[in-house]
């Protein structure tokens, strides 16, 4: 997605903080705004769209990114 307002970097963090930054970052975006999320605590997959789904934010995509340090999910969201 080419409009991400912000990426928030929540790799290392354990549940529920990724979730806790999540929807700290999400309180200043305008609705309608996109941020994306990077996140490895498998606990995300399950956090992340119940979160999305009880805050009334729309969960975009998921996907997975890598390198040389590890593997984490990748979130856009829109505001809602």
């Amino acid at each position: 997605m080419d409009n991400i307002a912000e990426e928030i970097d929540a790799r290392g963090l354990i549940c529920p903080l990724p979730v806790l930054r999540l929807r700290k970052r999400l309180a200043v975006r305008a609705p309608g705004e996109v941020v994306r999320m990077l996140a490895d605590d498998p606990v995300a997959v399950i956090d992340v769209p119940h979160f999305c789904a009880e805050a009334g934010h729309v969960l975009l995509s998921t996907g997975d990114g890598e390198d040389a340090t590890g593997r984490w999910q990748v979130y856009e969201i829109r505001k809602g």
